[in-house]
């Protein structure tokens, strides 16, 4: 059958129509910047494993706002690696932690110039590199918890904006959001790790922050990736618990889930392009295999397309140049 005037080509002539129709638009506003401090350094120390990326000591956390405010990325999410670890993650929930040190510095510095999310897990904080509390090798999901929750509530004490609890446990945001509330910090957002995956995408991330399991992995808590209705309940879970943002993580081979998600609860939706999928572009831009900068805007465009409101990247300050150029 022949449509004689339809040409679709007709508004792909030049740059200035293609502007004109474009459906999705990339903006420097979805980005929010992961960032990892490490106690006990005195200058940065690259990551062999994330080509561009660093473990900063606090000395030079305001070096990274400045920059990420002047290219107007509107968040930071902060990670921590702690100089002692014990079976409880004892630091992650001290009020002089190395995440609650980065947070006070940034909100005393900055105030509301830039939003900060805080990492709410024990994995970087443990010997035996679990996300909670160990047992006769098992975790314990509801000693886990309570751990948790003194975390997510010494972050709000410190000035976080959003606690990201990232550990799987069940349960977790219903009992952050009481303990933030107990509290008094019923402003503090919650962000869901709501559909986290076990995946190995996450590879450079736990080289970054020596977080890896000492035993076992984490199968038994973290999702399957085989299972999209599944993923649907548990993001189902964390918005009637509370949570005010649902994340996919990983992002690129979840585009689907990312979709599902949004269109089935239409609540703010975020996506984090992990360390995985960061380190998979940057080796193949090296070698030539790709060109980077362009692959990197295809990427985020399409975790944009598929529903998020908000992408969790490494890519976001070299990214924010590019869509503002």
């Amino acid at each position: 059958m022949s449509f004689p005037n339809v040409r679709m080509r007709r508004i792909r002539k030049t740059n200035q129509l293609r502007d004109l129709v474009r459906e999705t638009r990339l903006s420097v506003k979805d980005f929010v910047y992961p960032v990892f401090i490490k106690e006990g350094i005195s200058k940065p120390e690259p990551i062999e494993s994330m080509p561009g990326q660093y473990r900063l000591p606090i000395s030079n956390l305001q070096n990274e706002i400045d920059t990420l405010v002047s290219l107007n990325i509107p968040g930071v999410l902060i990670f921590g690696i702690p100089e002692k670890k014990d079976a409880l993650g004892s630091s992650a929930y001290h009020d002089d932690g190395v995440v609650q040190q980065a947070i006070k510095h940034i909100k005393e510095a900055n105030g509301d110039k830039i939003t900060v999310f805080s990492d709410v897990c024990l994995c970087q904080y443990t010997d035996h590199g679990h996300c909670g509390v160990v047992e006769d090798g098992k975790i314990i999901n509801d000693k886990t918890l309570e751990l948790m929750t003194k975390t997510a509530v010494s972050h709000a004490k410190s000035g976080a904006d959003i606690v990201a609890p990232s550990a799987m446990m069940d349960g977790q945001v219903q009992a952050i959001r009481g303990g933030l509330d107990k509290f008094g910090y019923s402003d503090v957002a919650i962000m869901a790790y709501a559909a986290k995956h076990a995946s190995c995408f996450y590879g450079p991330f736990r080289d970054a922050a020596y977080s890896a399991p000492s035993f076992g992995d984490r199968r038994n808590y973290q999702m399957d990736y085989s299972n999209p209705n599944e993923a649907l309940r548990e993001v189902e879970l964390d918005v009637k618990e509370g949570a005010d943002i649902v994340m996919v993580k990983p992002a690129l081979a979840y585009l689907d889930l990312i979709h599902r998600v949004k269109t089935t609860f239409n609540m703010p939706t975020a996506a984090y392009c992990v360390s995985g999928e960061y380190s998979m572009i940057k080796a193949a831009g090296k070698m030539g295999w790709l060109n980077e900068k362009a692959a990197t805007i295809e990427v985020l465009t399409a975790i944009k397309r598929a529903g998020a409101d908000m992408i969790l990247t490494y890519f976001a300050k070299e990214a924010a140049q590019w869509v503002q150029d």
